[in-house]
């Protein structure tokens, strides 16, 4: 997962692009099916594995859909990873650590050669459902 969205957003050809994208969106998949019965990854507690998807997931419909491409849909497109996401968002002291507007920066300043004009999207505005 965490790879796979670097995969789409580096690719410099059609077909490595659409290569990356089918796996990434298969984890996806994947993972909506696992949080159908476990309330994290490996069942009813946190643990690290939870905290390394995190990452991913909370940049996944502000930075990795439109600028990396993964745009076949976002994490509020998947029930089950949405209110996991939120989940670990709520848990105490981490929203705090979460500073959109300056991963959005970051992303979009940094990658001159896949957003050469530096314009940095507005939204999305809504994280969770």
């Amino acid at each position: 997962m965490n790879n796979g969205v670097y995969k789409c957003g580096f690719a410099t050809t059609q077909d490595a692009y659409e290569e990356a994208l089918l796996p990434l969106f298969d984890t996806l998949d994947f993972l909506e099916e696992k949080l159908s019965s476990n309330t994290y990854l490996l069942g009813e507690e946190q643990t690290e594995a939870d905290w390394r998807l995190f990452t991913t997931l909370i940049r996944f419909d502000a930075v990795y859909f439109g600028h990396f491409k993964c745009n076949l849909k976002r994490i509020l497109d998947f029930p089950k990873l949405n209110a996991y996401l939120k989940r670990l968002y709520e848990t105490p002291n981490i929203a705090s650590t979460i500073n959109m507007q300056h991963i959005k920066r970051h992303y979009y300043f940094s990658h001159k050669n896949i957003n050469p004009t530096q314009v940095v999207p507005v939204g999305p505005t809504k994280l969770f459902l």
